[in-house]
């Protein structure tokens, strides 16, 4: 019996991939470049089954262009905002995603985020380096205290849950908003919030850790960062699109927020030059997940849904 055929868009682990290659008839992406719109169409059209990256958009005209043959997309991420769910439900194409096993590593990115803009990490990481640090006194490169600060989670899902218990061992006091509130065993005394308003009023550190929707694209406007308390903290570990980047860079500017964590941008990869002109910014390449351990994860749970799913049976994490 053939093997199905697979579509692996970028260069995942080593681990990964031996596996896929033991039972998939795999494509690979030689060079680990980024596919063209063409490009990804053309590979798709002889697999049935396409594991791609966040790096890969599959639009409604993408979807709508894709074989019968090809019926899953089994996604290396969490997030599915690069996937039209509705459009690939029409078309008969399941898709899946990795939830649960990059909370940790992406929380840890948080702390790294949070601990890096407050305490001023990439300016003295910059000066050290460039070998300008030639003055020392008690008032020099004073930052941000976090122990005792109120820490508000936007988005309490897996990851949210995660930072959150991340922050307390800083002695935190937690603070969230969440479509809904969660069950008192798993606010470990954490104080729910009913709307976003409420929650940025007590932020001395904002994390967001919501996902992207048509609503919740510029969710952080002027008019929010507005209601931060003077020198709050912004840390995004989540996505780009969340945060308007201009009202960013002027509440930076001007002092209202202390400093930003960012490891993530609404342009990727590339990032934004007005905000890494700044120095009280901490930037990362988006790479929330980047350990070895969680992108084998990763791997191996879209594997888990891919064999699921040629077994005829429901894969575990189908999200359309």
């Amino acid at each position: 019996m053939s093997k199905p055929s697979l579509l692996i868009t970028r260069r995942l682990t080593d681990a990964v991939l031996k596996r896929a290659a033991r039972d998939y008839d795999v494509q690979l992406n030689a060079d680990d470049h980024v596919f063209s719109r063409e490009e990804l169409l053309d590979h798709c059209q002889s697999v049935d089954a396409v594991l791609p990256c966040h790096s890969e958009r599959f639009d409604a005209d993408v979807l709508a262009q894709l074989p019968d043959r090809l019926k899953i997309i089994a996604n290396h991420s969490v997030g599915t905002d690069h996937v039209d769910l509705k459009a690939a439900k029409q078309r008969g194409i399941v898709v899946t995603n990795t939830p649960d096993v990059l909370s940790d590593a992406t929380a840890e990115i948080a702390m790294l985020c949070m601990l890096g803009a407050a305490r001023r990490g990439a300016e003295g990481n910059r000066m050290v380096r460039e070998g300008k640090w030639n003055f020392w006194s008690p008032a020099f490169m004073v930052g941000r205290q976090v122990t005792g600060k109120r820490f508000a989670v936007l988005g309490m899902g897996r990851v949210g849950q995660v930072a959150a218990e991340r922050a307390r061992g800083f002695g935190m006091e937690i603070h969230y908003h969440n479509r809904r509130r969660l069950p008192v065993e798993l606010e470990k005394g954490a104080i729910f919030h009913d709307s976003v308003e409420s929650l940025l009023a007590v932020a001395d550190v904002l994390s967001l850790h919501c996902p992207t929707t048509p609503d919740s694209i510029d969710l952080i406007n002027a008019e929010r960062l507005a209601l931060l308390p003077d020198g709050a903290i912004l840390v995004n570990t989540a996505r780009g699109a969340l945060v308007d980047e201009r009202a960013l860079v002027e509440a930076l500017k001007s002092g209202k927020l202390f400093a930003a964590g960012l490891d993530v941008f609404k342009d990727e990869p590339g990032g934004n030059p007005e905000i890494a002109a700044l120095d009280n910014v901490f930037l990362l390449p988006h790479i929330g997940s980047a350990t070895f351990e969680t992108r084998d994860a990763m791997g191996n749970r879209a594997l888990d849904n891919l064999d699921a799913f040629f077994a005829g049976r429901e894969p575990a994490d189908r999200v359309a």
